[in-house]
């Protein structure tokens, strides 16, 4: 089983509009909403692909009912873990003249200490017969920042194999812990790490270096990289890059799908490189259709099938 965690779980909204105009009034001519933030967009994909996947959610007040019944009527099990509040919302606008996205976020309001200490005991609860753990996104204000570095030593004491993307000060606590995997995008990763990732050969040194971060040998650094494909340098230090050359339209949460055909993979006993096909062809199917997290898992198949990706 997987268990991917979603500590700051979201309304995700995203219209469609023809032309986007600084100013103007808009009537979309598309308009998706699906419970999201990463975490779940991770179980959504997962759970696409055949998984056997556990959410664990963080839900408030009307929002978090709705984002309940939604995972329900989507056939994605999960664990809800209830507080007071709102859930938060986020909006992304696709320009179809453009090609172009802007996106909106919501940081969440607070909640309290102890909702993460409840948060913590149910993920824990289902350690027993689990394989992996996913730690994704942002953790909503009030939560303690050493909240990720907690949860991924108890994972990995009790056995589990943990895969972390997140980003600042969260990321680097994390790291401390040793996850298994550690996969963030090119701006997160230079933004940690303070090193540039432009060219293929910066981006392997950077994922070589939240490689070593984590704990070096046995651990593995990945970097995405847009349309520029993906960097990986696997627990055993080998090098791979990989790229596709079809694109979607909708991009938002193809990094969360990446991560989703990584890990459902891996825990299939896919080889790194295997894993990376499936991974890339999860990402490029999520952005072939609207809303985070939505593929079609015969088309994420054939386009692993067309990615290209090699040892370095």
């Amino acid at each position: 089983m997987i268990i991917c965690l979603a500590a700051n779980p979201s309304i995700d909204k995203l219209f469609e509009v023809e032309h986007l105009v600084k100013g103007d009034i808009h009537r979309p001519m598309g308009f998706v909403q699906k419970a999201g933030g990463k975490g779940l967009n991770v179980a959504r994909a997962a759970r696409a692909l055949g998984a056997d996947v556990t959410a664990v959610a963080l839900l408030r007040g009307h929002t978090g009912r709705w984002i309940a019944e939604q995972l329900e009527a989507e056939g994605v099990p999960s664990v809800g873990v209830w507080t007071h509040g709102e859930n938060r919302s986020s909006l992304s606008v696709a320009d179809r003249g453009t090609d172009g996205l802007t996106e909106f976020y919501e940081s969440g309001t607070e909640v309290p200490a102890s909702a993460w200490t409840e948060l913590m005991h149910e993920t824990a609860s289902l350690f027993d017969g689990a394989g992996w753990l996913t730690i994704s996104g942002s953790l909503p204000p009030g939560a303690p920042e050493k909240g990720y570095r907690d949860l991924v030593a108890e994972a990995r004491s009790a056995g589990v194999r943990v895969a972390v993307d997140a980003d600042g000060d969260r990321l680097g606590l994390a790291l401390e812990a040793g996850p298994d995997v550690v996969k963030v995008n090119r701006a997160e990763a230079e933004g940690h790490l303070g090193v540039p990732t432009g060219s293929r050969e910066e981006a392997l040194a950077a994922a070589g270096k939240l490689r070593a971060l984590a704990g070096g040998e046995g651990h593995a650094g990945v970097i995405t990289r847009g349309a520029d494909g993906v960097v990986l340098v696997a627990p055993d230090g080998t090098r791979y890059e990989g790229r596709m050359f079809v694109r979607g339209r909708y991009p938002v949460g193809s990094g969360d799908a990446f991560l989703a055909g990584l890990i459902t993979a891996l825990d299939r006993g896919q080889l790194w490189g295997g894993a990376l096909r499936m991974a890339l062809g999860a990402a490029t199917a999520n952005a072939e259709l609207p809303g985070a997290g939505a593929l079609e898992p015969a088309r994420a198949a054939a386009l692993a099938e067309e990615a290209e990706v090699r040892e370095i």
